[in-house]
């Protein structure tokens, strides 16, 4: 078999059967300048790549989901809302506190920041939201911006840190 049928069939690009060719992944020898592959060797590789990949499990935007990661629904007006509380977390912003509520030590996706940083990091986004009605989050961005990350970074972690929370379900 060649290398177009057999990247047809594996579901691969012709580049790829050629490195595995190369590499020694499936038996193949050279002809002409070309590679003539082995139909049991192929069979053998494809069979072992659907044992490596496991079925990607849909994430499903629903309020149901986001209650279940800790959201919050709200309902009024016509209005169909899942706010977030907890979106420093789901960021990967974790901090202690005093007694007097100041911050005692924080760490942004687990490095070590000042607690001036972790302030700024808190006031760079006001809220975060699931509107049911479109199926989309939604955030309103703060007045503060910290050097660690921008706003535009620390709602890309949040919208990471949703999707995650989401998939672990």
């Amino acid at each position: 078999m060649n290398t177009t049928t057999a990247a047809t069939e594996a579901n691969v690009t012709v580049a790829t059967i050629r490195t595995w060719c190369r590499n020694g992944v499936i038996a193949a020898t050279k002809q002409a300048g070309r590679w003539i592959i082995d139909t049991a060797s192929l069979a053998r590789r494809i069979t072992i790549g659907a044992l490596k990949r496991p079925a990607r499990k849909t994430i499903a935007w629903t309020v149901e989901t986001m209650t279940a990661i800790g959201g919050n629904r709200w309902q009024r007006n016509g209005m169909d809302r899942v706010y977030f509380n907890n979106w420093p977390q789901l960021a990967s912003l974790k901090t202690t506190y005093y007694n007097s509520g100041n911050i005692s030590s924080a760490s942004y996706q687990g490095e070590g920041i000042s607690n001036s940083q972790a302030y700024k990091l808190l006031g760079c986004i006001d809220k975060v939201w699931f509107d049911a009605t479109d199926g989309k989050l939604h955030c309103q961005y703060g007045y503060s911006e910290s050097r660690i990350a921008s706003r535009e970074e620390t709602w890309d972690a949040v919208v990471a840190g949703i999707r995650t929370a989401i998939a672990a379900l």
